[in-house]
């Protein structure tokens, strides 16, 4: 019976071990379709005033992380239900504005400080599991596109760029509703963003690691096994990505689709241009 026991776990251990190479040779084929421009023109005013939404989940606590710490930043806004360590600490320094914020459908109890935003950190979301549809559809549809609508009936004029943490699969026409729900966001906020100064972007990310002050020793393993496939990323290179096409304000089209491997050279280009200063 241990003799069997051993060689089932040995057999469990090398097909994980087989379905990871499978997954790091066909991110390495397939992902990474956007070339960067080696000598972009930067706005350095485009992330002036960031807005932050989901800043207590483990995504938004590294998007909060990476606008805190960009020097470009003057201030940041971190609109959700409860607070976290990173945002209380950010209020400490004086660069974060906490605003409680109940209905992700009505804005205009924010809306004094819409006029003034120039980039929208979106990782506010729920997951398809254990969710009914109707309440899937109202988080991760609805509330960004009733954003998006408020935002520019306050505001259209550039610098202004909306970054929606969509998912690795997301497909408007995809099999699974999750996949076509979050297609549909991507395609409606790109559609409202039209002959506006609004760019809207849609981050198609696989594994998004915590930052070092939320992860754990599972996530790093995750982490060694998924990077040379660029099928992961920290959520504060996601940020910094984030921060670094806003700050590329001709390049880029509205409703640009940006995948894993997309998203890590935009992080490295922003981290050695940050570097530079």
């Amino acid at each position: 019976m241990g003799k069997i026991i051993k060689i089932s776990a040995l057999s469990l251990v090398g097909l994980f071990a087989l379905l990871v190479v499978a997954l790091d040779i066909w991110g390495f084929a397939t992902l990474g379709s956007i070339t960067l421009e080696s000598n972009p023109a930067i706005d350095e005013d485009a992330n002036k005033v960031v807005m932050v939404f989901g800043a207590t989940g483990s995504v938004g606590d590294g998007l909060l992380k990476a606008a805190v710490e960009d020097p470009n930043v003057d201030k940041v806004y971190a609109i959700t239900r409860r607070t976290s360590p990173r945002i209380e600490a950010g209020v400490a320094s004086g660069k974060v504005v906490l605003r409680m914020h109940k209905d992700f459908t009505d804005y205009a109890s924010v809306s004094d400080i819409l006029g003034q935003t120039n980039t929208v950190m979106w990782s506010l979301g729920t997951t398809s599991i254990g969710v009914d549809d109707a309440t899937y559809t109202l988080v991760n549809v609805d509330f960004p596109v009733a954003f998006v609508t408020a935002w520019l009936a306050a505001r259209r004029d550039a610098p202004m760029s909306f970054h929606y943490v969509a998912g690795m699969g997301t497909d408007a026409n995809g099999d699974q509703q999750w996949a076509r729900e979050k297609g549909r966001t991507e395609n409606e906020v790109a559609y409202l963003a039209q002959d506006s100064g609004l760019r809207t972007f849609s981050y198609r990310s696989a594994f998004v690691r915590p930052t070092s002050e939320q992860a754990g020793t599972l996530h790093y393993f995750l982490e060694a096994l998924l990077r040379p496939g660029s099928l992961v990323i920290s959520a504060k290179e996601l940020g910094e990505a984030m921060l670094e096409i806003s700050a590329r304000t001709t390049t880029l089209k509205n409703g640009a689709l940006i995948d894993n491997a997309d998203s890590i050279a935009y992080a490295k280009a922003y981290e050695e241009r940050i570097d530079k200063r």
